[in-house]
């Protein structure tokens, strides 16, 4: 297997070491944990007050709660499944064994994983945990995010609902699929120009790296440890994604978005802008997007559709576990301008 030496590093684990977190200071614990508290309480007090100090308050602050209640709800049990699998790809599975199955060639090797979705029907939310163990393993950043892109969208479950809600019209099914394979492929190979591989992870998850030990025997032991490595590092994100995917829902008027949606270029724009705002999982997203294909383009239908798996907010959350900032932004401007371009086109053929 072919791994640049930055990926190598961070993939190859100290076996001295023992599977534990790192530890934050405790005064940021205690910050932390006191604005948790500040946050409740405040939505405790509008509830209580705001009809009299501010009407229509509690309405929305109800609403913009069942949201993200909602978005958690829908996206735990693929996280604990993500967690789950990974486990047993850096555990269980004996080394060597995936590689053994992959071509030489780079490039070869990042169109091999953008199928593995096939495989493995996560949506994008268990998919983040899925793909550490990837890095865990060995497999480059690259390879891994092109995984990431790729497998949100092309997997079995993601083409059965799409096409129940569109069929084979206007295009929509297969600009997606295509769409997806090609962006995720394009990711990995930006990001395989990089010169220094193990500069894209945090530095939180590179600790993690370190501390993960690949001693033979007491498996179990070791999947206990990691599962609560592994969900100690996302939940957090995937409760704040979901908080904030809850908040813009109810404060971003959707109303001045479908003003717009007869328009060839601005529908693409709304719908890329409601994509990342509403955070749904990527195996029912086709059917909230069928409820707008009467009054929006069939381009902008499938810049949603692509855009939504990738880079919508409570995505980022979890993925900034893993990757930095700059990394983030990069990945957030390709594929929003990839789904652009692809939303033209489609508006052209159709």
């Amino acid at each position: 297997m072919t791994r640049t030496p930055a990926a190598a590093s961070v993939a190859r684990p100290k076996p001295t070491d023992r599977l534990r977190p790192p530890r934050r200071p405790a005064p940021r614990r205690a910050l932390l944990l006191g604005i948790g508290v500040a946050a409740i309480a405040v939505l405790f007090a509008l509830d209580a007050f705001a009809p009299q100090l501010m009407p229509g308050v509690p309405t929305r602050a109800q609403d913009g709660l069942t949201l993200a209640i909602s978005v958690l709800i829908e996206s735990l049990p693929f996280v604990v499944l993500g967690v789950l699998l990974s486990i047993v790809v850096q555990v269980w599975i004996p080394p060597g064994m995936i590689e053994r199955w992959m071509p030489r060639r780079a490039w070869a090797r990042r169109a091999v994983l953008s199928l593995l979705g096939m495989v493995i029907p996560v949506c994008e939310c268990g998919n983040v945990p899925f793909a550490r163990g990837l890095l865990m393993r060995g497999f480059t950043v690259p390879e891994t995010l092109t995984f990431l892109m790729a497998a949100p969208i092309v997997n079995p479950i993601v083409i059965i609902t799409t096409h129940q809600a569109f069929g084979f019209s206007d295009g929509i099914l297969v600009a997606r699929l295509v769409g997806g394979y090609l962006i995720a492929n394009l990711i990995g190979w930006i990001y395989s120009r990089h010169p220094d591989p193990d500069a894209l992870l945090t530095e939180r998850f590179r600790d993690t790296c370190e501390l993960v030990t690949h001693e033979p025997g007491d498996r179990w032991r070791r999947s206990l440890a990691q599962f609560v490595v592994e969900l100690r590092a996302v939940m957090p994100a995937l409760i704040i994604g979901s908080a904030v995917a809850g908040a813009v829902q109810v404060l971003v008027p959707r109303d001045a978005l479908l003003a717009i949606g007869s328009n060839p270029v601005f529908s693409i724009v709304a719908m890329i802008m409601l994509a990342m705002i509403v955070s749904i999982c990527s195996n029912v997203d086709s059917f909230f997007a069928l409820s707008f294909a009467s009054t929006f383009t069939p381009g902008s239908i499938v810049a949603f559709l692509l855009v939504g798996p990738l880079v919508d907010v409570k995505m980022m959350a979890l993925l900034r576990t893993t990757f930095t900032t700059r990394v983030l932004i990069g990945m957030v401007v390709t594929v929003v301008l990839a789904a652009f371009a692809i939303g033209v086109g489609v508006n052209l053929v159709a």
